[in-house]
């Protein structure tokens, strides 16, 4: 009895441990634990960690070229799983594409759920407004989730649709990850300001009586400022490229402004919220379920759908996708992905975006799976694995690589931009390996009948150009600029390059 009585004991004390370490003090799912949980579930014991970003750090990324390719073979582009050669278009939409984009939903990026709610969307704003001196018309725009299933979890998208107010035909339009912003909000003139004012006094006054003194003494004061009444239409501009708002709506585009955060947190503790979230019904994922990258694509694409269905002055054939950064990388594979979008500008992608997998170049799989594992599919943590139980893998195991994702874009316009370490975009990034990578994407282009980057496809000796000198004569594009870590220097290049095609 006394043993039974102490083995009780034990299997309760265990119990406890097991959900204290499953629960912060908060009880809110962290990062940590998320990731904890897809390492048991794929059953990884331990990750190798990633290198430091600090090259006087004791292990460091690496910048050495001679030590930059330890597997030099990238993934076949057009050879068919069976070993059959792919030769025509025909094959490549019917066969290999579709052999690509499973690779990368079941390791890298995971899947799109068939069961995601659907979005309904409503016009919250709408303005009438200026981007510089051009009149606009201006909407503040939320795509509510349907969260029937799951009331406890509440997903609205939101953008922001800027289009010239005097255009007179459908515009192309550049879709780019950032902030739900208006661009002026139109503000009250200042008699109404005036009575505004008056009114906040007395509302105040009425509520605290000892206001009264404090206004009395500060006659002047005003609750609400006056804005944007000392703008001088003739003063100089700033010196450098205007803003890229500017620039769209100067060329007779539009933009919108889609916030990633609003479609899923940039965070694993994140991943039982969001979008991801709501459809797996606050529960943490599976290891081929989509991480945050790949939620931040299909919000794009839910924003495309409302702007095909709503907004004639929308050309939605000419409809670009753009973001820098980590939003580069969401860029990326929302063009891989999306076939509706018919170019994309990918700023400074790096790791998980244009770099290969492959190449050992700042930023690795490693530091991926340590720090963002939530980007991705669960199933990416295995390539980090130094103890499993299926041993051990590597980035030369992902079955396919960065050269394959920029080719899932063809033949649409691809614009892959670059700053430099001087400035900021720094070699962390591997601009080089990018490069290779879009001479190695370069054939599909070819095979679908449009231009690549002009060069051969030998990703292992062509030479990167030097900065500021583009490869803008195709339908895939490469620009080093020589800014830092965005793609604002390269939009001016972007725009002709791209207007070229889309009028042809």
């Amino acid at each position: 009895m006394k043993f039974i009585l102490t083995l009780f004991i034990c299997i309760a004390y265990l119990g406890l441990l097991t959900l204290q370490a499953q629960t912060n003090t908060s009880g809110a799912w962290t990062s940590e634990m998320d990731k904890q949980d897809m390492m048991r579930q794929l059953g990884i014991k331990a990750l190798r960690p990633g290198p430091s970003a600090d090259e006087n750090a004791p292990v460091h990324a690496n910048y050495d070229e001679a030590k930059a390719n330890p597997y030099p073979n990238y993934p076949e582009i057009l050879t068919l799983n069976n070993g059959r050669k792919v030769t025509t278009a025909e094959q490549w939409y019917k066969l290999r594409r579709p052999e690509i984009i499973e690779d990368f939903e079941r390791e890298v990026y995971g899947r799109v759920p068939k069961n995601v709610p659907q979005v309904s969307w409503k016009v919250k704003v709408l303005d009438r407004e200026r981007v510089g001196f051009i009149p606009v018309i201006a909407k503040q725009i939320i795509g509510h989730v349907d969260n029937s299933a799951y009331p406890s979890i509440e997903v609205n998208i939101k953008m922001t649709l800027v289009i010239p107010a005097n255009t007179q035909k459908p515009v192309p339009l550049l879709m780019m990850f950032a902030p739900s912003a208006l661009p002026s909000p139109a503000q009250p003139s200042p008699d109404d300001l005036e009575k505004i004012n008056d009114a906040l006094k007395a509302m105040l006054i009425k509520s605290n009586p000892e206001l009264k003194q404090i206004f009395d003494k500060y006659p002047a004061y005003n609750p609400i400022a006056p804005q944007n009444y000392n703008i001088n239409p003739f003063a100089p501009r700033p010196a450098g490229d205007p803003p890229t708002a500017e620039q769209l709506v100067a060329k007779g585009w539009g933009y919108v402004l889609i916030d990633p955060n609003s479609i899923q947190a940039d965070n694993g503790a994140g991943l039982t919220k969001g979008i991801i979230g709501l459809v797996n019904k606050g529960q943490p994922r599976k290891p081929e379920d989509w991480g945050a990258l790949r939620a931040w694509a299909w919000g794009a694409g839910q924003a495309l759908t409302y702007l095909e269905a709503n907004e004639p002055q929308v050309n939605a054939k000419m409809v670009g996708i753009e973001g820098v950064s980590r939003y580069g990388k969401a860029a990326l594979i929302t063009l891989a992905f999306d076939t509706r979008f018919a170019m994309g500008l990918i700023g400074s992608s790096g790791e998980a975006g244009a770099k290969p997998h492959r190449r050992n170049f700042g930023e690795s799989v490693e530091n991926i799976t340590g720090g963002a594992h939530y980007w991705m599919a669960g199933n990416f943590l295995k390539y980090a694995a130094s103890d499993a139980t299926f041993g051990a893998k590597t980035a030369g195991d992902i079955p396919v690589d960065a050269h394959q994702l920029i080719a899932l874009c063809a033949p649409r316009l691809t614009f892959i931009s670059y700053g430099i370490p001087e400035k900021g975009d720094a070699k962390w990034l591997d601009q080089q390996g990018s490069y290779m990578a879009a001479i190695a994407a370069g054939q599909v282009f070819k095979l679908l009948g449009a231009k690549d980057l002009g060069l051969s496809n030998n990703y292992k000796n062509e030479k990167m150009p030097s900065v500021n000198t583009g490869l803008l004569d195709g339908h895939l594009a490469w620009r080093q600029h020589d800014g830092g870590h965005t793609d604002a220097p390269n939009v001016k290049y972007f725009l002709p390059w791209a207007e070229k095609f889309l009028h042809n």
